[in-house]
């Protein structure tokens, strides 16, 4: 059995979850070259929409996803990389997870720790 994503009608949503806790980190977007990269290095690698280029998970935050298995849906049209989050964050914000936000009660609340500062890691 292969590994086989249809790309046929472009990027294809991943999702990383961490191997371990099977908390879900992120969602981002891969093209086939980033999932090539991904299988050849064993790094994730995801395409940015918004710069339109590939990007390696942790190229400037050294928060890079070492990946242990990847999975793809039944229809080929979704990945999954169950990885090792190194540096303890996923998220761009200095979160653990993307999904540091849970609704209660109507309000917004953090729900994960931020575990650096964005304006130190990427000047901004």
């Amino acid at each position: 059995m292969e590994l086989e994503p249809d790309f046929s009608r472009g990027l294809l949503p991943a999702i990383a979850q961490d191997a371990q806790s099977l908390e879900v980190l992120m969602l981002a977007w891969m093209n086939e070259e980033a999932f090539n990269l991904c299988l050849s290095t064993g790094v994730a690698h995801y395409f940015s929409r918004s710069r339109q280029k590939i990007w390696r998970k942790g190229e400037q935050s050294g928060n890079e996803q070492l990946i242990r298995a990847i999975r793809l849906d039944c229809d080929n049209d979704a990945i999954l990389l169950l990885v090792k989050q190194l540096g303890g964050a996923a998220c761009h914000t200095g979160h653990r997870s993307c999904f540091y936000r849970e609704l209660g009660d109507g309000e917004v609340a953090a729900c994960c720790p931020l575990v650096f500062d964005p304006k130190e890691v990427y000047g901004k």
